[in-house]
């Protein structure tokens, strides 16, 4: 699978991944919350609040899914790291322009 970078800043922001899952993996394998749950060892609840987008794609629910899909872990910890951060970025705004960057001048002493 060929592999694409992400120009920054998004204006608009990422898909969680549960969103990705739900209506992207299960639909088109025809996938109950319960069968994919049981497949991916797993509650059901647990599942299902990763598929309405209200908790994050963990490091081990990446393993579960990324085996489940045969995609491997990395693409779904990428896409959890992508709305993850658009988020705070955008939450931190304020915060984070009032944060000089350090140059390359300040340490040469």
């Amino acid at each position: 699978m060929e592999e694409y970078l992400v120009k920054r800043p998004l204006k608009r922001p990422p898909v969680h991944p549960g969103e990705i899952l739900r209506e992207d993996v299960l639909k088109n394998l025809g996938l109950s919350v319960s069968t994919a749950a049981k497949r991916l060892g797993v509650s059901r609840q647990q599942l299902h609040r990763v598929l309405a987008c209200t908790h994050p794609i963990t490091t081990e629910m990446a393993l579960r899914i990324g085996k489940f899909a045969g995609n491997g872990p990395v693409l779904w910890l990428r896409m959890q790291q992508a709305y993850d951060l658009w988020y705070a970025e955008h939450r931190m705004a304020d915060e984070l322009s009032k944060i000089e960057s350090v140059t390359s001048d300040c340490c040469n002493s």
